[in-house]
């Protein structure tokens, strides 16, 4: 062995034998030792590595009809709900103005915003009536 490849050793051997180095690397090793491991896991299982189910996959669950009547329930929830948390945080923003012309303003924005929210609940139906007419459902 040269004198170069000698030093670089006795300098790395000196490195690891260090006990924060060590940890470090040990608990490294730990970490892609159990990511290896998961991974050889899945692999062994034949379903799992081909996501396989073995039942005959069905890509749709509902007709059109179906799904856009389940996404008209769930906007006009959605829309309500936020609209309701608009509706209670202006009367927070109003409550806790005390004469504060900005605080006011803040409220009042916040009170639109609330009733356009509840606006297009209430126009959710048509919206996806004329989504629905475009898709030809």
């Amino acid at each position: 062995m040269s004198r170069i490849p000698r030093a670089r050793l006795r300098a790395l051997i000196t490195v690891l034998s260090t006990s924060d180095t060590s940890r470090r690397v040990a608990r490294r090793a730990g970490r892609v030792g159990a990511h290896l491991a998961t991974v050889a896991l899945m692999l062994s299982v034949p379903a799992a590595a081909y996501a396989d189910t073995g039942a005959p996959v069905i890509l749709a669950a509902n007709d059109l009809p179906t799904v856009i009547s389940n996404l008209q329930t769930w906007v006009m929830g959605i829309l309500a709900a936020v609209a309701t948390l608009f509706l209670v945080l202006a009367g927070v923003y109003w409550a806790t103005a005390g004469g504060d012309p900005a605080q006011v303003d803040k409220a009042k924005g916040a009170l639109k915003n609330a009733l356009v929210g509840y606006g297009l609940a209430v126009l959710a139906p048509i919206l996806l009536q004329v989504v629905k007419g475009i898709v030809g459902g």
